[in-house]
């Protein structure tokens, strides 16, 4: 235990946040496996691509439990990811040396940097101290833009965490800055005059400051504490002050019988500014030549308790519940409170010790929605979104998880799921009024809240050979139903493949291939509006499917030095990220990972 807090902190906070850690006992046998994702502040490029990567590094020391982590993961202009399925996982033990420390750079084209930094250090035998700094940044470079494209990030943070006798804890205080353009011009469906692009600053900043900590206890009712806090603005007058509070309640009545109650406190306030045409009365009036610029608060607190029983033996696992919840709401001012229930059903039988695992269950929640989500989701994000969270009403799945053989994984899944208020990104209007605020030309990206109801099916096989060839394929397919015209921005397909071949303890090479199908997106024209004073001109667009195609290698000269060579969109697909926003074309990138102990 004196290892895995800061292992944690290194693979969560610090490599893309895909840390898995779990236990491989029969105490596990009956819960779905998760693979449980810290925060994650994505850079501009990994907003569209955050995913489990196979792994170029794993050379960080660790003890009792495999930390599996990404080392390299450089940006990959992809808009959708394929959900990171959850088979039985395949262990996969190195015999590299691992270290506590570990310095990281790396340079292509595109005028793309990336760095990290991360020390660590013990402070007595119970506790840990570790600090990191990352920056990843682009001068851009996409061919016939009108706008600027470059972009950039820097993270940073300091973690302290530990465990005395039966209290452990974990405490982070961090910050991001990051940069980004909105260059998303629809310059295929629109004429821009050269004076309304001049009249464009598509620079936008984002700020953010964190406090994160969680505290655990052993033989206590109260299991732990969760406690979130988190600060973010734009060079926009965006604001938004976001606290979670989480505090998690079990007792057992018996052998393989005990309750649990887990509590949820989140609120979130978000103050922003909106433009639009308006008449006198405040109504949307596309003929009026007035634009009105208007300031905009959106309030939520939500209260949720989720009492449940757990039945749990050798074989089979079962869990009862209800989740229960409270939202006090303001919308644009406007109060909105609700209450919420929702059947949460867990179960798991083991059909084949070890082999086969039958699951399904019925759940449901109230999702908190921010615009610091949003931007880590999309950063391309109008700094006007309104936020509401999202109802999902209930997800109904049953699937097969298990393993084929000693070297093969697989899952299976079919769900079906409602949710209200479910956020989806479109394009905002375009107009070529010079007047208007820089993302309000269509170059940006806005949420709309939709009724959707999803039916999923989903499969991926894992192949672990010999700890030397490390392989993945999976696929999904969706099908929604919406009340508005379109499930903007989803795809129906999403398919993707993962290979790691360690040919020697000093050689390795990976792969990673997606792709995403078409997606919708919406196209308001504001200028036809005041023209024709019909109220709405929308055209569907639709964003054509692409492959998306990584490879990298690697060479390990020393036990301290890795060198290694990426290439990310080798395909050279020239697709759209999000609305008119296109990738950037074949990326390659080299660098070096220095790995030490003080």
């Amino acid at each position: 235990m004196k290892k895995i807090n800061i292992l944690t902190f290194v693979s969560s906070v610090l490599f893309v946040g895909t840390a898995v850690a779990q236990d491989k006992n029969k105490s596990d046998l009956g819960t779905e496996v998760v693979d449980v994702v810290r925060r994650y502040d994505a850079t501009v490029s990994e907003a569209f691509k955050v995913r489990e990567m196979p792994n170029l590094d794993e050379e960080v020391k660790g003890k009792k439990k495999e930390v599996v982590y990404t080392i390299t993961s450089f940006p990959v202009a992809s808009t959708f990811v394929p959900a990171k399925g959850e088979a039985a996982k395949v262990e996969a033990k190195r015999n590299l040396e691992r270290f506590d420390n570990y310095a990281l750079f790396a340079g292509g084209n595109y005028t793309n940097i990336h760095g990290e930094l991360f020390v660590s250090g013990q402070v007595d035998p119970d506790s840990y101290i570790a600090g990191f700094l990352r920056h990843f940044s682009s001068q851009g470079g996409i061919k016939n833009l009108l706008l600027d494209d470059d972009f950039s990030k820097t993270t940073g943070g300091i973690n302290f965490s530990g465990q005395k006798k039966k209290i452990g804890w974990n405490t982070e205080v961090g910050g991001s800055y990051q940069t980004v353009n909105w260059y998303g011009l629809p310059q295929e469906e629109f004429d821009f005059p050269r004076n309304t692009v001049a009249s464009i600053n598509s620079k936008q900043k984002y700020k953010s400051f964190y406090v994160d900590g969680s505290v655990t206890f052993e033989d206590l009712p109260i299991k732990g504490v969760d406690v979130y806090f988190n600060s973010f603005s734009d060079d926009f007058n965006r604001a938004e002050n976001h606290f979670v509070f989480k505090p998690r309640i079990e007792t057992a009545f018996g052998e393989g019988f005990f309750g649990k109650l887990d509590i949820a406190v989140d609120y979130v306030s978000s103050k922003y500014k909106r433009q639009d045409f308006l008449n006198e009365g405040g109504i949307a009036d596309y003929n009026n030549e007035a634009i009105v610029t208007y300031k905009g608060t959106d309030e939520h607190f939500n209260f949720g308790a989720e009492p449940s029983v757990v039945l749990q033996g050798e074989d089979y696992f079962l869990q009862l519940g209800v989740g229960l919840y409270y939202n006090n709401g303001k919308i644009g001012g406007t109060s909105d409170n609700n209450f919420y229930f929702y059947p949460q059903v867990k179960a798991s039988y083991n059909l084949v010790p070890n082999l086969v695992i039958a699951y399904a269950g019925i759940d449901g929640g109230l999702t908190q929605n921010t615009f610091k989500d949003f931007v880590d989701q999309n950063p391309f994000v109008s700094p006007e979104a309104g936020l509401r969270p999202t109802d999902k009403s209930y997800d109904f799945y049953v699937g097969m998880k298990g393993k084929l053989d000693h070297t093969i994984s697989y899952n299976i899944k079919g769900s079906y799921t409602k949710e209200n208020d479910k956020a989806l990104f479109r394009s905002t209007p375009f107009s070529s009024n010079v007047n208007r605020l820089d993302y309000l030309y269509g170059n940006a990206m806005d949420v709309a809240y939709a009724e959707v109801e999803t039916f999923s099916v989903f499969g991926e096989l894992r192949f672990d050979i010999d700890n030397t060839v490390l392989l993945g394929i999976r696929g999904e397919y969706n099908h929604y139903d919406s009340n508005t015209r379109e499930a903007w921005g989803l795809p129906s397909i999403k398919v993707g493949a993962d290979a790691l071949i360690n040919f020697t303890d000093q050689w390795f090479a990976g792969m990673d291939l997606q792709y995403i199908g078409e997606r919708k997106d919406l196209l308001v024209n504001q200028d036809d509006m005041h023209t024709t004073a019909i109220g709405s001109v929308e055209t569907t667009k639709t964003l054509d499917g692409f492959a998306d195609l990584s490879l990298k290698m690697g060479y390990r000269p020393t036990k301290n030095w890795t060198v290694f060579l990426k290439g990310n969109n080798v395909l050279d697909q020239k697709y759209n990220q999000w609305g008119s926003f296109r990738s950037q074309g074949v990326q390659i990138m080299a660098g070096a990972i220095y790995k030490f102990d003080f």
